[in-house]
């Protein structure tokens, strides 16, 4: 392509590549980041290699000139490679991708200073409700007047008075001060020999600069960490950048705790709680090469590193390493993907890894690194089934009777217990004992979920929201609504009930909404100032208290039910993960799992503590259906909210299916989320052989069609929701 000519990727979901004309005096190289205008407004893009986009060129006196320059470095290849990869093999849009890699826009501005806003602790004279609950809500915390207002959840315009009379001050906060240099020596741990072994092979690896996957597998506690920290070390040795993936926000502080042990500092933070004036820090640190190790949710994956030596994806088994709206990416199978294109080697940890990266390690693409046995004295809990129907709890309660004799005996001994329960809330379901009245969700498929801590129902979908009502809105009765089920706050509710002088926390993604919650509740455990913790699978993982020593799973029945293929599997890892938190330290752990199906297969393998066999039926099972990894998957899901638009579309959809050997489509459906955020869903799912290409399938099938501007028609390929 002439020099005076540019190919971009423009940052606008609609339009594919586009071609400008580079004015007099401005350099670019595929990779700049430009200004680019559209009609009236003006875009953020990335010059691109023309031979890699072929589209149809136009006239050089039909070009617009590019605007500007962005103050940022270029976006690396190997970063350009693995937005091309993704955009393929998920079927999105480049731009969507690219979009993850350029997150922050604040960032390619040349603005070292920002101003933020924060409260003064001046109550004004004239305090309205939206007032107080802005000042509430803000607390300690600072950002931009629209962070805050979000924050507040009242419009700006509050945020703007309470600046007006004082409450609420300016500060200007410097955004390109550096991060302090992790040290690679500061603490080194002391290591047991198969440890050491481990760490040495991943040393190696990092310093032969080249891809290879790795699965480092051991058991909960046995210090997986601790030796893929080794392995960051020997980058930072080398100069080279490292990536961390963790599953979850509140994960990332007590790894941050750790990690400033091991090596003097805390690392760069990346996930969706950082302010603007933070995420244009961490961007432009991550950029230029000065950040060496961020630690990130899945959104980390796509930033711009120029020199990246390790890639390690911890708690790699989660699910919610699944991207599930927008480009529905899996992070843990584009992380190995960017290393192939980094050449640098990849760490997937995990005590429960998935079949599918299992099978990946017996085909030989993966490397397995055991961690058998906990580290230092600690030993692995022992696990103990209760049969619901044998030893039912007391009529009203959902605790058993030998769980809360066990409970009584652990808080005897001054040590703490976990009470788990995949489920937030108070209740699933609230109903009227009159007339029958079902709360649902008036934009989704979905029963209002009683939230009683804050007195309000909510829809865990779409986020609807509304104060519980004192009567019935149906029949008008008082005093007729009753709770069904339990959630984590009718369990609560229990145990200070059974346990009235306990000192009793709630933990979900309710309660530990952001790291510094996290740490707060680390810090309450750590200090003995917790007895029993009720919670949902944010405890699950990442967390070693070594006076906990009884777990007691609520139901371990709840992810059985519906028809997903991965459901035994999820209630193993999620079991076997909260197992792990009970007896981390010296004093030995017990675990009961409630259910009402002992004898099935994952329930067996849980008490026996037989995974290999449970992993192993479960494989077989796989393969004869040839479900993943032994075979293919591809959702479309095809939502408007004209119902009729959009089950036309899914018949045409359905009706238009290639016939072919290798593939079976069923449905059109209705999905069993028949309605979410207001919007009608129907669902189809393609099955494949393994070595078919659905991708191109999909494309050039879909690509022929044609459907209302209102119909949107989403395709997730390896999908691990089927809602």
């Amino acid at each position: 392509m002439p020099g005076n000519r540019a190919r971009l990727i423009v940052l606008h979901p609609a339009l594919g590549p586009l071609d400008y004309r580079v004015p007099q005096g401005m350099h670019v190289e595929p990779g700049s980041i430009v200004i680019a205008p559209i009609g009236p407004r003006q875009y953020a893009g990335v010059v691109w290699e023309a031979e890699r986009l072929p589209v149809e060129e136009i006239g050089d006196n039909r070009l617009r000139n590019l605007m500007g320059l962005a103050d940022a470095p270029p976006v690396p290849a190997p970063v350009r490679r693995l937005v091309e990869w993704t955009a393929n093999y998920y079927l999105a849009p480049l731009s969507g991708v690219l979009r993850m890699a350029l997150s922050s826009s604040a960032a390619f501005e040349n603005a070292p200073t920002i101003v933020e806003y924060r409260a003064t602790g001046m109550v004004p004279e004239r305090l309205t409700a939206q007032r107080e609950q802005a000042l509430e809500r803000i607390g300690e915390r600072q950002g931009l007047v629209r962070e805050l207002a979000t924050i507040a959840d009242v419009s700006e315009a509050v945020i703007r008075g309470l600046v007006k009379v004082g409450a609420i001050e300016a500060m200007v906060v410097d955004t390109d001060s550096p991060y302090p240099l992790p040290d690679p020596n500061h603490a080194p741990p002391d290591l047991s020999p198969i440890q050491s072994d481990v760490a040495s092979i991943l040393r190696q690896a990092v310093g032969a600069e080249t891809f290879q996957p790795f699965l480092l597998d051991g058991v909960t506690g046995s210090g997986k960490t601790e030796v893929y920290f080794e392995a960051i070390a020997a980058a930072l040795s080398a100069g080279k950048q490292t990536l961390v993936l963790l599953p979850e926000i509140a994960l990332t502080e007590p790894f941050l705790t750790r990690f400033a042990e091991r090596f003097g500092c805390e690392p760069v933070a990346w996930h969706s709680g950082l302010r603007t004036s933070q995420r244009r820090r961490a961007w432009r640190a991550i950029a230029s090469g000065k950040a060496m190790v961020t630690v990130g949710a899945r959104s980390a994956l796509f930033l711009p590193y120029p020199n990246l030596g390790l890639i390690v994806v911890d708690e790699a088994h989660e699910t919610s390493f699944k991207q599930e709206d927008g480009v529905h990416y899996h992070a843990r199978d584009v992380a190995v993907m960017r290393g192939k294109f980094e050449e640098c080697p990849v760490v997937l940890a995990s005590a429960t890894p998935a079949i599918e990266t299992r099978n990946m390690v017996e085909l030989g693409r993966y490397e397995e690194l055991k961690l058998p046995g906990r580290y230092g004295k600690a030993e692995l809990p022992e696990i103990e089934a209760i049969d619901l129907i044998q030893e039912p709890p007391e009529r009203g309660r959902w605790l058993s009777p030998r769980l809360v004799v066990a409970i009584d005996e652990t808080l005897a001994r001054k040590e703490q217990a976990l009470l788990f329960l995949n489920r937030r809330g108070y209740a699933p379901l609230t109903l009227c004992r009159h007339c029958g009245h079902r709360f649902q969700c008036p934009n989704c498929t979905a029963w209002m979920v009683e939230h009683r801590l804050i007195r309000r129902l909510t829809c865990h979908h779409c986020g609807h929201t509304h104060p519980t009502p004192e009567i019935c809105p149906e029949c008008e009765t008082e005093d007729s609504l009753v709770a069904c089920g339990p959630g984590v706050e009718r369990i609560a509710d229990e145990a200070k009930a059974l346990w009235p002088d306990a000192r009793i926390a709630v933990v979900t993604s309710d309660t530990i909404w952001s790291p510094a919650k996290a740490a707060e509740f680390v810090q309450r455990m750590e200090h003995g100032d917790i007895d029993i913790v009720v919670g949902t699978q944010l405890v699950t993982k990442g967390y070693h208290f070594p006076n906990l020593t009884l777990v007691g799973v609520v139901d371990a029945d709840l992810g059985l039910d519906g028809g997903d293929l991965r459901a035994s599997e999820r209630t193993f890892q999620q079991i076997m993960q909260v197992s792990g938190r009970a007896g981390r330290g010296e004093k030995l752990g017990t675990v009961y799992i409630q259910t009402h199906a002992p004898d099935a297969s994952v329930m067996q393998a849980l008490v026996s503590g037989d995974a290999e066999s449970f992993y192993a039926a479960e494989t077989e099972a796989r393969r004869d259906a040839g479900a993943p990894p032994f075979g293919r998957y591809a959702a479309i899901i095809v939502s408007s909210e004209d119902k009729g638009s959009a089950e036309e579309t899914a018949r045409l959809i359905g009706r238009s299916a290639p016939r072919l050997d290798e593939v079976m489509v069923y449905g059109p459906a209705p999905a069993p989320l028949a309605m979410l955020r207001g919007r009608h869903r129907f669902r189809l799912l393609v099955h494949a052989r393994r070595a078919f290409d659905v991708q191109d399938m999909i494309r050039d099938w879909l690509g022929g069609l044609d459907w209302p501007a209102k119909v949107r028609v989403a395709v997730d390929v390896d999908p691990y929701s089927f809602d």
